[in-house]
C-alpha cells in the first residue's frame, strides 16, 4: 500500500462530470430508427421504449466506446444481424446527440464541479477520461470561475474565463484506444501523461465498465452512482461508493484513501 497521497485524480465525463444528453440520444435514436427504417423487424426484437430504462443504459452501454455501445444494445434488444446495423445506430446516435449539445441540453453537476476544484486545491493534477469523443464539446462550455463565484468559492489558481476543457491537466478524452473499458488502456495513458504511476491514481466513474478498468489498471475505484445503481458499482470492486461527490471526504486524498465525510 503507498505510503503517500494520491497523486493524480482521473474523472470520467458523461454521468460524473455532466449530466449529459447520451442516454437520451441513445433511446431517441433507436426509437426512430424502429419507428422508420428498422420498421420492418421491430417486431422480431424485445425492444420497446419503455424497456430502455436508466438502469439498461448504465449496464449495457454506458461508458463504451460509440460502436461497442450501440453493438451492445443492439445485442441486448436482440435486434437481428446486430453487428452490422451498429453503424447506422451509433451514427444516428451521434448526429441526435451533437444537436442536444449544440442546443444546451446538458448541464454540469455542481458536486462533481466543487470536488474538482477541491482536489485541485488540494495540490493533485487532474485527467479528464472519457470515451466519448463529444467530451470536449461539454467541458469547452463550462466556465469554472462563473461557477466558483456562484456558489461562494475562491481559488487562487481560478482566471476569468476558465473553461473546465482548460483546467484539466491531462485529457484522454475520445482518442482512438486499441481497447475500450473494461480495459484500463485509458486510465493507464492519463496516469502515465502525468507522470504518475497508476498506483497513486484514483478514478471516479459512474459505470461498472469504468469501475473494472479502473480496477484492473491498478488504481483506487470510486463509484458514483447517479442512477440508483450502488450495488452494481459495489460488485465491480469499486473502492467506495457515493451518490453524491459531497460525501467524498477530500482530506483522505492526501492520506491515500478513499473515504466518506463523516460529518
Amino acid at each position: 500500500m503507498p505510503t503517500r497521497g494520491f497523486e493524480g485524480a482521473i474523472f470520467d465525463v458523461d454521468g460524473v462530470l455532466v449530466d449529459s444528453p447520451h442516454e437520451r440520444a441513445w433511446q431517441d435514436s433507436l426509437r426512430e430508427l424502429m419507428d422508420n427504417d428498422w420498421a420492418d423487424i421491430a417486431d422480431q426484437t424485445s425492444w420497446s421504449d419503455e424497456r430502455f430504462t436508466p438502469q439498461v443504459y448504465q449496464q449495457v452501454m454506458s461508458g463504451k466506446p460509440r460502436m461497442s455501445g450501440a453493438q451492445a444494445a443492439l445485442e441486448y434488444f436482440e435486434v437481428p444481424d446486430a453487428t452490422e446495423r451498429a453503424e447506422a445506430y451509433a451514427a444516428n446516435k451521434q448526429t441526435m446527440v451533437i444537436k442536444l449539445i449544440e442546443a444546451g441540453e446538458f448541464e454540469a453537476y455542481p458536486d462533481a464541479l466543487r470536488i474538482v476544484l477541491a482536489v485541485r486545491d488540494a495540490g493533485i493534477p487532474v485527467v479528464a477520461a472519457s470515451s466519448s469523443k463529444n467530451a470536449g464539446l461539454f467541458l469547452r462550455q463550462i466556465r469554472l470561475d462563473t461557477f466558483a463565484a456562484e456558489q461562494g468559492l475562491h481559488y487562487d489558481f481560478l482566471r476569468p474565463g476558465l473553461s473546465l476543457l482548460e483546467f484539466f491537466d491531462v485529457d484522454t478524452s475520445g482518442r482512438e484506444f486499441a481497447q475500450g473499458k473494461p480495459h484500463p488502456e485509458i486510465f493507464l495513458t492519463g496516469a502515465a501523461e502525468l507522470g504518475v504511476a497508476p498506483e497513486h491514481c484514483f478514478v471516479v466513474e459512474d459505470a461498472a465498465s469504468g469501475v473494472q478498468a479502473a480496477k484492473a489498471g491498478g488504481m483506487a475505484a470510486l463509484g458514483l452512482a447517479r442512477a440508483d445503481d450502488e450495488k452494481l458499482l459495489a460488485a465491480a470492486n469499486a473502492d467506495l461508493v457515493v451518490t453524491s461527490l459531497d460525501e467524498v471526504d477530500v482530506a483522505g486524498l492526501g492520506e491515500h484513501q478513499l473515504r466518506r465525510r463523516t460529518s
